[in-house]
């Protein structure tokens, strides 16, 4: 007589085992959030960077070419320099802080107007330093 052997159903997990899941998702996800959103923050600062380097670019161009000065970001998308003024991604708005400066850049030249622009966020970047000073 073949004796048979008595086997647990396995038709759901133990609290222990639910527990012990519950623990290791929480302590991965400790892990995983601050790198997260650091990743998020520096991105937002790269794509900060290379808007504030195409502005001035194109600032300048529009200076040389036209040879007087913008007086507004507006000059810019009218001289079809850009489509849309970007967002400053850290305020989420196109709100840049222009400087305008009685500067010349070049002996044609004749009106001064913007010569840089900065965020107009006043939160500080994860190298130390304020956005608005880059």
């Amino acid at each position: 007589m073949a004796r048979r052997l008595r086997t647990r159903s396995s038709a759901g997990f133990t609290l222990l085992e639910m527990m012990i899941v519950m623990i290791v998702i929480g302590i991965l996800m400790s892990i995983a959030l601050p790198i997260y959103t650091t990743s998020l923050l520096k991105a937002r600062e790269a794509v900060l960077r290379q808007d504030l380097f195409t502005l001035r670019s194109l600032i300048s161009q529009y200076t040389l070419d036209k040879q007087k000065a913008p007086q507004s970001l507006d000059d810019l998308i009218q001289g079809g320099y850009l489509k849309v003024i970007p967002k400053d991604p850290m305020t989420n708005e196109p709100n840049w802080e222009v400087v305008q400066e009685d500067i010349l850049l070049t002996v044609d030249q004749q009106d001064p107007g913007i010569s840089d622009v900065h965020s107009a966020s006043s939160a500080t970047a994860t190298d130390g330093t304020a956005y608005s000073s880059w």
